[in-house]
């Protein structure tokens, strides 16, 4: 097998619900007791992503807002960029990475100012060259893309535009579903093999970016070839916003890093025909003829 060591991201994104404590206690616990690689977050510049209309519109689901328009929602969510930064410290002290999604140029340009390893574009703007191109150009650090509802000509336009600034070997790309939650029959694991054998040469690394309940797939996307794992985190589903339902607790998360661990521990050849931990068993219990 040719398998990477998993690195495991908990994807905090706006399931803070704008509160810094929770933020923090949540990047704390992913940390600590989860032990993945890495947490993620979101930034948006809302009055640049959104059309007015957008903007002053309710929200499409009243019982998960926390303003009067979606725009208000939206940035009750959000953090500045100096809280970015706080954060940043603050999970460096954790000894964990800290990363964000960038959803405009605006907010490409703020975050990279932060230099973190990493940088994620998600799948609604994946198809927003002039940011693709800004990011090539002037961050130097890894571009994590994911690939949800995105057509494979739209794929392949941005796997050229890397080649074309000769970033694509810094460049992650995810196999998703943009769905939330995503049901079984949508995932389309076997996605994450076509990837592979179509882009696997030209860029860094293929991941899986999960929105499906449980963990028990995961282990497939290790075995097709994911190396890098992104999973929506949460302290509780219950908690009010979109996002919650589809993410995993703190126990959920710690045996989603352990079962991948493991499974990656375990995808090997027999480095003997006897391995030594079987010579004893077999001097013991195997049939002589």
């Amino acid at each position: 097998m040719n398998n990477k060591w998993p690195y495991v991201i908990a994807e905090i994104g706006c399931n803070h619900m704008g509160k810094m404590e929770i933020a923090k206690e949540m990047i704390e616990t992913a940390a600590s007791f989860c032990k993945v690689d890495a947490v993620k977050f979101q930034k948006r510049c809302n009055k640049e992503l959104l059309t007015e209309e957008q903007y002053n519109a309710p929200h499409p689901n009243p019982e998960n807002s926390y303003g009067r328009t979606y725009g208000e929602h939206r940035e009750f969510l959000e953090f500045t960029k100096e809280q970015h930064r706080e954060l940043q410290a603050y999970c460096k002290e954790k000894g964990i990475e800290y990363s964000t999604s960038v959803w405009d140029l605006t907010s490409a340009k703020e975050m990279a100012e932060l230099n973190p390893r990493f940088l994620k574009i998600p799948s609604a703007c994946n198809n927003h060259y002039e940011m693709l191109s800004w990011l090539c150009e002037n961050y130097q650090g890894e571009i994590q893309i994911s690939f949800g509802m995105t057509t494979h000509e739209e794929e392949k336009e941005i796997v050229d535009l890397f080649e074309k600034h000769g970033r694509n070997k810094d460049l992650t790309i995810y196999s998703c579903t943009s769905g939330y939650p995503v049901p079984m029959k949508d995932v389309c694991l076997l996605e994450i093999k076509r990837l592979k054998e179509t882009y696997g040469d030209r860029v860094k690394r293929v991941g899986f970016s999960g929105h499906h309940n449980g963990i028990a797939i995961d282990v497939a996307a290790l075995t097709l070839g994911a190396e890098v794992f992104e999973r929506h985190f949460t302290l509780d589903r219950t908690w009010k916003g979109t996002d919650h339902a589809a993410s995993l607790e703190p126990d959920g998360m710690r045996r989603l890093k352990r079962n991948l661990t493991q499974t990656y521990d375990a995808l090997t050849y027999k480095s003997d025909e006897i391995l030594p931990i079987e010579q004893t068993q077999r001097a013991k219990l195997k049939y002589r003829k």
